[in-house]
């Protein structure tokens, strides 16, 4: 089962909304909400990619919510737009995980197609090996950044991108994996018990 979303936004408006989501990250004071071409997205900089929003080491998986997973200064302007999250279990790659989730975040009140996604999910070894192969065989691209590796869709299929030329992406950890709707929006969520 691949993970889709729909593919409605507009590469600025989606990028846009990214980087002015990046704020909660940098540390500084939220800004005001302001309006952006077909989002209703705070607006503020991005944070320094050195910057990852700090995992919650006392959260557990049961523990993990649409709501704790994500940057609290994030939550907040989202909230403050009309923004909530639906839950859905984390699937990738003909891989479904028994823990963790995927929350696609939009104003269900005022649809306009603008959505973003913060997943998260505890795995073993093996399933990681078999949402890589799998999301691999359904041409997602394997990308190793440092001491991280991520899977990305190929941005020539993806409708929008980050900065980096990054669509939705995967990080795979030591026993976790992360999912964002652009690869910089995985900067956002705060892993638990890390």
């Amino acid at each position: 089962m691949t993970h889709t979303r729909p593919r409605l936004l507009t590469a600025t408006a989606t990028v846009g909304l990214a980087v002015l989501l990046l704020s909660g990250c940098a540390g500084t004071a939220a800004q005001a909400p302001t309006a952006i071409v077909g989002t209703d997205a705070p607006t503020s900089a991005p944070p320094e990619a050195s910057d990852p929003t700090p995992a919650d080491p006392s959260a557990t998986p049961e523990d993990v919510t649409c709501d704790s997973l994500i940057d609290p200064d994030v939550l907040t302007d989202l909230q403050a737009q009309g923004w909530t999250a639906k839950e859905t279990p984390f699937a990738a790659g003909g891989v479904t995980l028994s823990q963790g989730l995927v929350c696609t975040w939009a104003n269900y009140t005022q649809p306009s197609g603008s959505i973003l996604i913060f997943g998260w999910a505890p795995l073993t070894a093996d399933q990681s090996t078999k949402m890589q192969s799998g999301l691999e065989g359904q041409g997602w691209i394997r990308k190793k950044d440092g001491s991280s590796l991520y899977i990305t869709e190929d941005p020539a299929q993806a409708p929008t991108v980050d900065p980096s030329g990054y669509g939705m992406t995967y990080e795979f950890g030591d026993g976790w994996v992360t999912v964002g709707d652009l690869k910089q929006n995985l900067l956002l969520i705060r892993r638990p018990g890390a």
